[in-house]
């Protein structure tokens, strides 16, 4: 803005040299013949450039004392005659007023320029080629007017009887046009349709100013060839009443008022910006520029905020130092619709190369939920009044590529977060640390029933909740793949799936498509629960790592907050629960399928509620016996230990050591579950073991009799036909109980009645012969 300003400027002030010099030969006499060369001459010592004149100089005397200009062009030192001048324009004319003349006074009645060009260019070193001319411009101000008169011009206008009366009725700049080529940036800007009117133009008094221009945008030196659209096409217009105070060189633009129309590429519509003002003061001397009282309006318009414009109100003021490139915005006060109310204030600073911003802001609550949908990012999300209540205040810092809120304090839907957050304007960067006193997750995630796929994709921060069935991508896998993540969370409650954690611990960081989870602790059910674990995005399919560890875990409440029905849970205990995982792929599924590692764990204080595996088991022994059993027992059966390790290996869980102790019984067993079908098959045996807490009192050789018990079928399946008991196996470990019993016998009594033959054939062959003679007959019976 402080270039094209000053380029302006210089434009202006070239065409002053020109316009001044007129006036003062015409109003003074001059022969016509002299006036070109000495124009000429004039301009060069003053500003360096080489002006041109192809047209006719002419004035006229009545009704109007006037001179013009046609056809003329002024080049750089360093330009040739074949080069486009840097200026030109087709007409330029200057009328004065006749009747003040015979009065001895001299009154500008307009000033006209017609057709002016104006080229700018700046190289790739940064350097503009109207630098140079500006700094002669400036060195040369003041002598410029005693430069004009020549010596043979006759009484000056200081010594003459006339005086100017510097009240120009009509300005008019008519169909000028600027470009600007930036080779540095390989931009192109081109300003054209420049329409400029100013009437009673004095520097005493505010004058009414009007100006419009249509302004183009390229973001390459080559459009013209490739036949690019402009990437930004606006038509500008500008009015109110203008100050001049040459002297101090503070120029005040009072009842301001900038209407914009602007068309972006790819983006249908016209986007409506309005800029109004109570004063708009550039004071070149002091290089700043104030705005008091300002008030913006924006109409956004884009297909994904529906038919409407969107309209927003941004109330500031504004104080701008042009030297050291820095601004202020103070009083902000942005409003919108559905209740958006932010305020604050910002410092900016490198405006001409890198622009910064600090300051503080606050947005009172309003609704996200409207916001979302109108940009079509709205999530299914399982709360109906999530986002529905949010508001923040932090002090800001940042550039174009990054925010940062260093002291954040926002309110969620009830809940409360301070910390600080940095995020990348284009989604590659977050740094947090915060702290909240409780968060409901659910709210913000998929509800349960299935939706459509569409909807799944659109969830909050693109993560999906999961379902068996469901093939939809759980993470954002080429967001995550550029994500340079660096965070803290900690929380006093945290609700997830259901489950509710406490005292939350969360540790992430990652970059280069490696995301870590460094750590997640809480206190989970009276219990502890930790984890890490790595996300690694540059293989394809995407690998998972997973280290979970929990510590003496209440498994009573944890199984009744996982029952969908919400009834009772049928144990209770303290579980312990560690291992490591890995798998790949991206969707619940696969995931499942590609499951690998181990995990080893035990209940403690455990009991299997509303069923006493040891009344059963006693019971049943009774039966056996042929007698009844008359103990009080309790409605649960408590164990000593569970305990088992299992194996997973693609997705199929197997475990060779189950182990439950119940006081006087021994349960042990093997078990397989296949996570993809959700199938399992369980195998295990109940022995009665001799001890002080035994059970009941049962014939030892019932000791020595497993009672197996099957359980089989799918996760999804009827819990009520899961477990029987094993007839078929139980028939086997009689038949080889009974086996071994008669067997027994036999070869007793066999042993019995060998035993005097035995000793006599021992005694004639030899104490080997009887010894090999009863080991092949017990190998006979068995």
């Amino acid at each position: 803005m402080k270039r094209l300003l000053q380029m302006l400027l210089a434009a202006i002030g070239v065409l002053g040299v020109v316009v001044v010099a007129a006036v003062v030969y015409v109003t003074t006499f001059l022969d016509p013949e002299d006036f070109k060369p000495r124009l000429v001459e004039v301009v060069r010592d003053q500003s360096g450039l080489e002006l041109t004149l192809d047209g006719p100089l002419s004035w006229s005397f009545y009704p109007r004392l006037g001179v013009s200009v046609e056809q003329a062009e002024g080049r750089l030192p360093e330009q040739s005659a074949d080069d486009q001048p840097f200026l030109a324009f087709s007409r330029a004319e200057v009328s004065l007023a006749f009747a003040p003349l015979l009065r001895g006074e001299i009154a500008i009645e307009g000033l006209t320029l017609d057709g002016m060009q104006l080229r700018l260019e700046r190289d790739e070193q940064g350097h503009g080629n109207w630098e140079t001319l500006m700094q002669r411009l400036d060195e040369r101000r003041e002598g410029a007017e005693s430069a004009l008169a020549p010596a043979s011009a006759g009484p000056s206008l200081e010594g003459s009887n006339l005086a100017v009366a510097l009240n120009i009725a009509s300005v008019q700049v008519r169909n000028g046009a600027a470009k600007y080529r930036d080779l540095a940036e390989g931009t192109e800007w081109l300003v054209e349709e420049i329409n400029l009117s100013g009437t009673n133009v004095n520097p005493q008094r505010a004058f009414p100013f009007r100006s419009s221009f249509r302004l183009r945008s390229y973001p390459s030196l080559d459009w013209r060839e490739l036949e690019r659209s402009p990437a930004l096409a606006s038509d500008i217009s500008l009015e109110g009443r203008m100050r001049l105070a040459l002297a101090e060189r503070r120029y005040v633009l009072e009842g301001l008022k900038l209407n914009t129309a602007s068309s972006l590429a790819g983006i249908e519509g016209r986007q409506q910006l309005d800029l109004s003002g109570q004063q708009l003061i550039l004071d070149l001397s002091q290089q700043r520029l104030q705005l008091q009282e300002g008030r913006l309006e924006a109409g956004l318009q884009h297909p994904s905020l529906g038919d409407n414009p969107v309209p927003l109100v941004l109330v500031m003021a504004l104080d701008a130092d042009l030297a050291e490139n820095t601004a202020q915005l103070r009083e902000l006060q942005l409003t919108g619709p559905d209740e958006l109310r932010l305020s604050g204030h910002l410092n900016l600073a490198g405006l001409n190369q890198a622009p910064t911003y600090s300051g503080q802001i606050s947005v009172a609550p309003f609704s996200l939920r409207p916001w979302l949908s109108r940009l079509d990012r709205m999530p299914r999300m399982a709360g109906p009044q999530a986002l529905s209540d949010v508001a923040l205040t932090s002090p800001v810092r940042g550039n174009l590529e990054r925010l940062e809120l260093a002291g954040l304090t926002m309110v969620l839907d009830g809940s409360t977060f301070t910390g600080r957050l940095t995020a990348g304007f284009d989604g590659q960067l977050l740094d947090f640390e915060l702290q909240g006193d409780r968060l409901n997750l659910d709210s913000y995630l998929p509800p349960a029933e299935p939706v459509d796929q569409s909807a799944a994709r659109r969830n909050l921060l693109g993560i999906g909740k999961a379902h068996a069935d469901d093939t939809a991508e759980l993470v954002p896998a080429e967001w995550l793949a550029q994500l340079d993540l660096n965070g803290t969370l900690d929380l006093a409650q945290l609700r997830l799936s259901g489950l509710d954690f406490t005292e939350v611990g969360l540790a992430m960081s990652g970059g280069d498509g490696q995301q870590r989870l460094e750590r997640f602790s809480s206190v989970f059910y009276d219990g502890e629960l930790s984890a890490s674990g790595a996300l690694d995005l540059t293989r394809e399919p995407i690998r998972w790592q997973l280290r979970p560890s929990l510590s003496r875990v209440r498994l009573e409440p944890l199984l009744k907050a996982l029952g969908e029905d919400n009834g009772p849970a049928p144990l209770r205990g303290r579980l312990t629960l560690g291992g490591e995982l890995d798998t790949r792929a991206n969707n619940w599924p696969a995931l499942k399928r590609n499951l690998n590692g181990r995990l080893e764990g035990r209940i403690d204080e455990g009991a299997i509620l509303d069923v006493n595996v040891s009344q059963e088991l006693c019971s049943l022994a009774a039966m056996i016996e042929g007698n009844e059993t008359t103990r009080d027992w309790s409605a649960d059966t408590r164990f000593e230990r569970a305990e088992a390790s299992l194996r997973i290996t693609d997705g199929v869980a197997r475990s060779e050591d189950i182990l439950v102790l119940i006081p006087g019984i021994e349960l042990d067993g093997t078990g397989e579950l296949d996570l993809g079908s959700e199938r399992f098959d369980l195998r295990a045996a109940a022995r009665f073991v001799d001890g002080a807490d035994a059970a009941c009192p049962v014939n030892p050789r019932l000791e020595r009799v497993p009672l197996p018990v099957r359980c089989s079928g799918e996760l999804s399946g009827d819990t009520g036909e899961w477990c029987s008991f094993d007839r078929e196996a139980f028939q086997v470990t009689l038949a080889e109980l009974l086996r071994d019993e008669v067997s027994g016998r036999a070869r007793e009594e066999l042993e019995r009645r060998l035993e005097r033959p035995l000793e006599q054939l021992e005694e004639r062959l030899g104490e080997g012969a009887g010894r090999e003679l009863r080991d092949t007959l017990r190998g006979l019976l068995n």
